[in-house]
């Protein structure tokens, strides 16, 4: 029997099996997709998620390959341009998910822990007396029958459409705000610097991210699904109407076809519950304007690594109010901070405001880049 079962390979997954293997835990990893893998998101890392990562001694199978980042450039309607520098020494990294997330999981199968692939995970193993309890999870057999593996310990970490927290309903998709975003690659984009991007306009907001080769991440979140069934169409009209973009695009070249993903939002009730703790965006995902998803991942990986080796050991009785305790206290503040931003891109007439106040003051921006880049967090 293993001492904790860890669903989802992606960033929080393989950083809680890695640090559960360390501690002398048993640790199995599944996820029902075969890496590498490509996955939809910004393809940058914060600098207190590279500060973390190299705390946890993580981060030199792929530091190397990646580009600084040295801050962000934002812009907004009416010509609003700010570019922000991290400041303090601090960079951020840039680099495709779907070699980050290789060479975080070739970190957890070094550690020591077991990785399946290709098991797709249907729901948790409740404990049959009653109650959300959870003994283990419930995978599909290759002979399409169900098969259950006990454990003692489960780490929801299989992201925002996690079958265990939403089959738990410690998770729910909120009425509102609902976005989607639409992601693809592109060669040839002009003007690409050491620079993250973010232009915010009235009802979505546009990433664009420089890669190592050339290449560009661009990602269009928007609250309109009217388009969506044809995505390539949607990110096409929002880049070439675009003053600031479209001429930077005329030319560029995509070299793979558009990702949809959404809606993106996901509230969780809870840390867990006996049994099971959540990790990364399947214990609650806000929204990806500030590019502070993956310390959330990362860090929260952390603390339900450290909790469940104390549960291992018998010192916690309540594992998962121990993680409750200490989201709260690690992210509490980053999480207001990202509700208010979430609920200023919603609003046009907030959006205007922040705009004047950022052609007016852009210190007060440069502020906001930095805490939103979580420079001095560890």
């Amino acid at each position: 029997m293993f001492d904790v079962i860890v669903c989802g390979a992606g960033p929080a997954g393989s950083v809680a099996a890695t640090l559960l293997a360390r501690g002398g835990a048993r640790v199995l990893v599944v996820d029902r997709a075969r890496f590498p893998r490509d996955k939809l998101c910004g393809d940058t890392i914060n600098p207190g998620t590279v500060a973390a990562l190299r705390r946890l001694q993580l981060a030199s199978r792929f530091e190397s390959r990646a580009l600084d980042v040295h801050g962000m450039i934002v812009t907004g309607e009416r010509d609003v341009r700010v570019c922000g520098d991290y400041g303090d020494g601090a960079h951020g990294l840039a680099l495709s998910r779907r070699d980050l997330d290789q060479a975080l999981l070739e970190e957890a199968i070094a550690a020591g822990a077991r990785v399946e692939e290709g098991v797709l995970v249907r729901a948790p193993l409740v404990d049959p007396t009653g109650g959300r309890v959870v003994r283990g999870i419930v995978v599909a057999g290759r002979d399409g029958r169900d098969v259950r593996i006990p454990s003692p310990l489960v780490i929801a970490a299989d992201g925002r459409r996690s079958r265990l927290a939403l089959a738990l309903k410690l998770a729910r998709q909120p009425a509102a705000p609902r976005r989607w975003a639409i992601g693809a690659y592109f060669d040839g984009v002009l003007g690409l610097t050491s620079y993250g991007e973010m232009h915010v306009r009235r009802g979505r907001y546009i990433g664009i991210a420089p890669l190592p080769g050339g290449v560009a991440n661009v990602c269009l979140v928007t609250a309109d699904r009217g388009g969506l069934k044809d995505p390539l169409a949607v990110l096409r009209a929002a880049l070439a109407s675009d003053a600031q973009i479209a001429e930077r695009m005329a030319d560029a070249r995509m070299i793979a076809p558009p990702i949809v993903l959404g809606p993106l939002a996901l509230d969780a009730s809870a840390a867990g519950v006996p049994g099971l703790l959540l990790a990364g965006d399947a214990a609650g995902f806000i929204d990806p304007i500030t590019g502070d998803g993956l310390r959330f991942a990362v860090v929260g990986a952390e603390l339900a690594a450290h909790v469940a080796l104390g549960r291992c050991a018998r010192r916690l009785r309540t594992p998962h109010r121990t993680l409750a305790r200490l989201r709260r206290r690690q992210f509490a503040a980053k999480w207001r901070f990202n509700r208010t931003l979430r609920r200023l891109v919603g609003s046009p007439r907030a959006l205007e405001a922040a705009g004047f106040a950022a052609a007016t003051a852009p210190a007060l921006l440069r502020r906001t880049i930095a805490f939103a880049g979580d420079v001095g967090r560890r």
